[in-house]
C-alpha cells in the first residue's frame, strides 16, 4: 500500500491581537464524522498521541494533515484524516476547545486519568509560579506583536500610495476570468477554511508552504508589504465562493485577517505570496511581480519612511520572537513537573484501542 500524503499547517498563531485560533474550521462540524477533542497538562502526550496515530494511518495510504503548534512547531495541535473526516486536537489553553456536539461528533479524551495526582500536587508552589510566568512572557510577546502590527500599517500605507489599483484589478480580473469562466453556476455559495500557513514562533517565522498542494498549478505574487497581493486574492475569494467553490485561505501570522495564501482544492490552484517574511521552496508555474506595479516616483519619495518602519518593525518581531522562546523554556520547565507523573504504559494501550476505533471509520467511507 503506498503511503498518503501529508500537509503541514498551523491551528493557531501569536499573532498582534495575541493568541488567535482558527480551531473551527478543522473539519466542517456537519459533515465530520469524529473529532477528538484532548485535555491534559503539559508534558501529558497529547502531541505524541496524535503523531503516532497520524504516522501509523499514513503509512496505511490516507492523506494526513499536520497541524503545528506556534509555541512549539516541533508539536502537534491537531492532525486531521481527511478522507474518513476525522480530527482529532488539543483543547487545552489558550486553544481551548469544547463539544458543539458532544457525543455525536465530539469527544472529549482526558489523559489526566493517566497521572498521579499526588505526585503532581507536590509541585503545586512551582507550577503555579511556573504557570504565572509563562502567561507573563507570552503577554510581553504580543504586546511587541502589536507594536509591530501598528507599524506594519504604517509600512502598508507608505507602500499603497505608490500602488496602482487598477492594475491589480485587471491582474485580479485575468486570474479569476483564467480560472472561473467555465464554472457552472451553483445556488449554493462556496466555503472558506480558515488556517495559518505560517506562524511566529520560538524558532523564528515559521513556515509549512510547500506542503499545502503536491501536484497543480502554483501563481507566486512577488508582493513586498502593501503591494497588493492580499488585494487580489480577496476578490479571487469572494469571486469563488459567488461561484459556489470551496477554498482554503491562508492568512498572516501577524495579521490574522489578512490573506496570504489560497487554495482552490477542486481546480489544483495554489496562490502563494511571495516576500523576505515567508522563504519558502515551492515552486511556481507562474510569478506575478507586484512589486513592479508601484508608481516608482511616489514610493522613492517615500524609501527613507519605508525603510526606517521595516527595520523597527523587523526590531520588534525579533523581541517577539525571543520572548516567546524564553515562554518555550518555561513551558519545558512546567512539562518536566507533569511528564514524570504520567503512566504512559496505560497511556500507550488507550493510544492503540482508539486507533483502532479510528481504523473502523474508514470502514464506512
Amino acid at each position: 500500500m503506498a503511503k498518503g500524503g501529508i500537509r503541514r499547517a498551523f491551528l493557531g498563531g501569536n499573532t498582534e491581537k495575541g493568541f488567535y485560533s482558527y480551531y473551527n474550521y478543522i473539519l466542517h462540524k456537519e459533515e465530520a464524522i469524529k473529532t477528538f477533542i484532548i485535555k491534559g497538562g503539559p508534558g501529558t502526550g497529547k502531541s505524541t498521541l496524535m503523531k503516532k496515530i497520524g504516522e501509523v494511518l499514513n503509512e496505511k495510504g490516507y492523506n494526513v494533515e499536520y497541524m503545528h503548534c506556534s509555541s512549539d512547531p516541533n508539536s502537534i495541535d491537531g492532525i486531521v484524516i481527511p478522507e474518513i473526516k476525522v480530527a482529532l486536537l488539543d483543547g487545552t489553553a489558550p486553544h481551548i476547545v469544547e463539544p458543539t456536539y458532544p457525543g455525536a461528533v465530539d469527544e472529549i479524551i482526558d489523559l489526566g486519568r493517566f497521572w498521579n495526582t499526588d505526585k503532581i500536587e507536590t509541585h503545586k508552589k512551582e507550577i503555579i509560579n511556573k504557570s504565572k510566568e509563562k502567561s507573563r512572557l507570552f503577554a510581553m510577546a504580543y504586546r511587541y506583536l502589536k507594536a509591530a502590527g501598528a507599524i506594519h500599517d504604517n509600512i502598508c500605507d507608505l507602500v499603497s500610495m505608490s500602488v496602482n489599483v487598477k492594475k491589480l484589478n485587471a491582474i485580479a480580473k485575468e486570474m479569476t476570468d483564467e480560472i472561473f469562466t467555465q464554472q457552472e453556476k451553483s445556488f449554493e455559495e462556496g466555503r472558506e477554511r480558515k488556517l495559518f500557513a505560517s506562524a511566529i514562533t520560538p524558532e523564528g517565522l515559521v513556515n509549512y508552504i510547500n506542503t499545502l498542494l503536491s501536484k497543480g498549478k502554483v501563481y507566486g505574487l512577488l508582493s513586498e508589504i502593501g503591494s497588493g497581493s492580499e488585494y487580489i486574492l480577496s476578490k479571487i475569494k469572494h469571486v469563488a465562493i459567488e461561484k459556489g467553490v470551496n477554498i482554503e485561505c491562508f492568512y498572516c501570522g501577524l495579521k490574522p485577517e489578512k490573506i496570504e495564501h489560497l487554495l482552490i482544492p477542486e481546480k489544483k490552484i495554489f496562490f502563494t505570496t511571495i516576500n523576505k517574511y515567508h522563504n519558502s521552496d515551492i515552486k511556481t508555474d507562474r510569478l506575478i511581480d507586484l512589486n513592479e506595479l508601484r508608481n516608482s516616483k511616489i514610493y522613492e519619495k517615500n524609501k527613507e519612511d519605508i525603510k526606517y518602519n521595516t527595520s523597527l518593525f523587523e526590531e520588534l518581531l525579533n523581541k517577539a520572537v525571543n520572548t516567546i522562546k524564553k515562554a518555550k523554556a518555561v513551558h519545558s520547565a512546567l512539562e518536566d513537573y507533569y511528564s514524570p507523573s504520567m503512566d504512559f504504559d496505560k497511556l500507550k494501550a488507550y493510544r492503540d484501542a482508539l486507533f483502532y476505533r479510528i481504523i473502523k471509520y474508514t470502514e464506512n467511507r
